[in-house]
């Protein structure tokens, strides 16, 4: 039985060793977690575990085989979408446009999937793996824009197009070496330009593939940043397409949540702070803003640590500063918005 180590609890069984990434043993096979075993894994950022089935006569299996089922098909159609993603990389190399029927075929199951899933934070994570980087984020990014279009009040099917966008608005780097693309160390000014091209390709690529000239503009301008410090065109403030406002915010978290070959997991409320911080200058604050709003609320119930090493659980979101919010220790409540001496380390997630 694997599952995240947040929904461990004290009693659960071990069913393999777990090990850390330098390869030293952790937990043994058959131990049984205690909370502190539990707060130690999450604390090394262990993701997913194995262990027995539980016995318990308070477990309710069909509610889980469920649960299972929708968050397998999920994880089928969203594999199914990075490989639809792969084609299309294939495919533009080998004829220099997209079949729009198998774009369609893939997105529509996705997003309906999508839309069964609460835990947005969560989700979002688990469908993250070190493979794959560029189609990966391709799909996350899809799926962000259609979340950050409905909450943003756009009808359903304005959404999904923004979704769409999303999805393709890499489909340019299909044209850039891979030995680029998957460089493991910091690019080259060089290289950099040449990766920037990636904008310029994918509105060519998807002018001559779709009748929606929104996503070729969107490909375009999604690096585009409100004080004009973006590319290709340098574009500032209105003169950036809503659509592409709402992509960029998808695009950097994306990139930011990502496990890379040379970026670890970032802390996520951390992610969600830079956000806040770049929609000052650089990215849309009203979609930075509904995104934070709507992120949020899916920290309640998780484990997070302090900087003191105390570890605690977030209870409730302070609406005057949504980082700082009410947390519950072993044996006290913590204001974090009242009593500034204490920062948070990490939430786990």
């Amino acid at each position: 039985m694997n599952i995240h180590v947040t929904e461990l609890q004290p009693g659960d069984r071990l069913e393999k060793d777990i090990f850390n990434d330098h390869g030293i043993l952790i937990l043994s096979a058959n131990a049984v977690l205690n909370r502190q075993d539990i707060d130690r894994l999450e604390f090394l950022r262990v993701d997913y575990v194995d262990i027995l089935p539980r016995t318990s006569s308070d477990h309710d299996p069909f509610q889980d085989v469920a649960k299972r089922e929708i968050s397998q098909q999920l994880h089928d159609d969203f594999g199914d979408a990075v490989q639809t993603i792969r084609g299309m990389f294939e495919q533009v190399r080998a004829e220099g446009k997209l079949d729009g029927v198998e774009v369609e075929q893939t997105l529509n199951p996705l997003i309906e999937h999508f839309k069964q899933e609460q835990d947005v934070v969560n989700l979002l994570l688990s469908l993250n793996s070190k493979d794959d980087y560029t189609y990966q984020h391709s799909v996350q990014v899809g799926m962000i824009s259609y979340y950050l279009a409905k909450w943003a009040g756009f009808r359903e099917k304005e959404a999904y197009l923004v979704g769409k966008c999303g999805y393709l608005h890499d489909i340019g780097k299909s044209l850039i070496s891979e030995d680029i693309l998957l460089k493991p160390s910091k690019l080259t000014q060089e290289e950099f330009e040449e990766v920037k091209k990636h904008t310029l390709h994918g509105y060519e690529i998807l002018s001559h593939s779709f009748r929606e000239k929104e996503l070729a503009l969107v490909a375009l301008e999604h690096h585009e940043r409100l004080n004009g410090s973006g590319y290709p065109r340098r574009l500032a403030g209105t003169a950036i397409h809503p659509y592409s406002r709402i992509v960029a915010v998808a695009d950097v978290y994306s990139a930011m949540i990502s496990t890379r070959v040379y970026q670890e997991k970032r802390d996520l409320l951390a992610v969600l702070k830079e956000l806040h911080r770049l929609s000052f200058e650089e990215l849309d604050p009203y979609y930075v803003q509904v995104f934070i709003k709507h992120m949020i609320p899916n920290f309640i119930g998780k484990r997070l640590r302090l900087t003191t090493g105390e570890v605690g659980i977030i209870v409730m979101i302070n609406n005057s500063d949504f980082f700082r919010p009410l947390i519950r220790l072993e044996n006290r409540f913590i204001d974090l918005s009242a009593e500034m001496q204490y920062e948070v380390a990490n939430v786990y997630v």
